[in-house]
């Protein structure tokens, strides 16, 4: 698909045919993702649901060299136990 990058206001846009869009799984209204990888625009599924978060993209942005804490929480308060 060829098309052409529209000056919308302040703003520059591309319009999407419905067929690429379902090929790539988003809908009007969805959240994308816009990135540039090589000297490329990007446009994916933002994958965030009405607050929810996506385990793997969030294990995807840890740091290579993290290491998990054991947090000393203190003596139970009430009747949970450990």
């Amino acid at each position: 698909m060829v098309t052409k990058i529209q000056k919308w206001g302040n703003s520059q846009g591309l319009r999407f045919s419905r067929v690429i869009l379902a090929e790539a799984g988003i809908h009007v209204g969805d959240e994308v993702r816009v990135s540039v990888q090589e000297g490329k625009i990007i446009v994916e599924p933002a994958r965030q649901v009405h607050g929810r978060y996506d385990i793997k993209e969030l294990v995807a942005q840890m740091p290579d060299d993290y290491q998990a804490e054991e947090l000393d929480w203190g003596p139970p308060q009430g009747r949970e136990t450990w």
